[in-house]
């Protein structure tokens, strides 16, 4: 579909993504009507400034009966939101501004995605080709709607995109040259209907790839899309930090590579600057991205022994009287925290660790972090709606106690931790 005056088109949530579709398509000539159920001082006077052309609609509205070619729908929409719904009903197609933005990107595309370690791997890679003298975007789900930077990337080599199941859900014909998935675990589960649901999202991130493409998958991941009978076009190549019968895979500290022309030992975790273990896969599908982009080993490695952790994962904030203070405040579900748990430092005793978790569930299952919970955590300080719930599954295994607030929380940790003793906020 070729996107002009002649097309009226509805942009469905006007978040940092809709609105960036929306002045997208105004800008190439569209017929444009903007829709949020809220009404937001923000979103208000983000609707006073904008183009008189453009039929911003805030606030309650009954079912949109008009003529549209196309609806566009931001990440926070639901699937089945009952307007969007209505309007796929009719038949009118519906895209992610992923689609929408992705339609109009005139560069290769690399995306990747996964349960965690998105955002990081995505700075990485783009940091990677970016040193090694290409002229790269990151945008997406790291923060910068794709449909905000479309208009230059005929300037770029390649762009580089985190993206989420929510943008995945509502493709069409999104075709990333490199697809990465890192991992797969519980998350969202207040959003898709099952993990089968989650796991087919992520997964149409390879579905309209060709032979000519690269997925580069995580090891579990790739065995659990092939459990779902999900087939995939591009050169499959795999990783894992746990296992040794993948293409690139972890022995004691070093990652080595079985692949055509880059066997042996390709990089000594020891000689790296990020800190946890949780970022060795990070960095595997860092170089394997590097490599289908055709650069070098020489130049890659490096550049792979600068990076270091973002902020707020796995951040040490600070040491006081002994004491370790780590920010992972970006572990927003079970597999992420239990990461967390296992790349803390440790003593004599690897239960040195007081955990600060909680915040508004998703629907996932707290009782697979148990063996985590039992083996590091110290102590428990439990905030918001979900604390009781965890207070209820992980106070058998540890001693848990419920904070008011996260200050509240950062503070009792803080008394009641020993020199030796890690602060850990990860929320899970």
């Amino acid at each position: 579909m070729k996107l002009g005056p002649d097309k009226a088109v509805c942009v469905f949530g006007l978040g940092k993504s809709g609105r960036a579709a929306v002045e997208w398509l105004h800008s190439v000539g569209a017929s444009v009507t903007a829709v949020d159920t809220a009404k937001t001082p923000e979103l208000l006077a983000w609707a006073k400034q904008s183009s008189s052309e453009i039929d911003c609609r805030l606030g309650y509205q009954t079912a949109l009966s008009e003529h549209f070619d196309l609806v566009v729908v931001s990440p926070g929409v639901p699937f089945d939101q009952p307007q969007v719904a209505s309007l796929r009903a009719r038949g009118i197609p519906v895209w992610s501004e992923l689609e929408l933005g992705w339609r109009a990107t005139q560069c290769p595309v690399v995306a990747i995605t996964g349960t965690n370690g998105k955002t990081t791997t995505t700075e990485w890679v783009a940091s990677l080709l970016d040193q090694a003298g290409q002229t790269v975007f990151s945008a997406g789900n790291i923060g910068r709607p794709l449909c905000e930077v479309v208009t230059q990337t005929k300037e770029l080599d390649a762009i580089v995109l985190e993206v989420s199941s929510f943008q995945l859900q509502d493709i069409d014909a999104f075709h990333p040259s490199v697809g990465v998935l890192l991992n797969l675990a519980e998350d969202h589960l207040d959003r898709h209907a099952s993990m089968t649901e989650y796991v087919r999202a992520k997964a149409r991130i390879f579905q309209n790839q060709q032979l000519v493409d690269w997925a580069i998958i995580q090891l579990d991941a790739w065995e659990q899309l092939q459990s779902l009978g999900i087939t995939v076009s591009a050169q499959v190549v795999t990783f894992s930090a746990t296992r040794n019968d993948a293409d690139v895979y972890l022995d004691g500290g070093e990652v080595k590579s079985r692949l055509p022309n880059d066997a042996g030992s390709l990089l000594d975790l020891a000689q790296c600057a990020f800190e946890g273990s949780h970022n060795a896969e990070n960095i595997m599908a860092t170089w394997l991205t590097g490599r289908a982009m055709q650069l070098m080993r020489e130049e890659m490695v490096p550049v792979l022994k600068s990076f270091q952790s973002g902020l707020h994962r796995c951040e040490l904030v600070n040491e006081w009287r002994g004491v370790r203070f780590y920010n992972d405040s970006k572990a927003t579900n079970v597999h992420a925290m239990e990461s967390a748990l296992d790349s803390m430092p440790s003593t004599s005793s690897e239960r040195n660790v007081w955990l600060i978790a909680g915040g508004q569930g998703k629907g996932v299952d707290f009782k697979r972090a148990v063996p985590s919970v039992r083996r590091r955590v110290k102590g428990a300080w439990l905030i918001g709606e979900s604390a009781s719930e965890m207070e209820q599954i992980w106070g058998p295994f540890a001693p848990c106690n419920l904070a008011n607030h996260l200050l509240e929380a950062v503070a009792e940790a803080g008394r009641n931790a020993a020199p030796g003793d890690v602060v850990l906020l990860s929320p899970a």
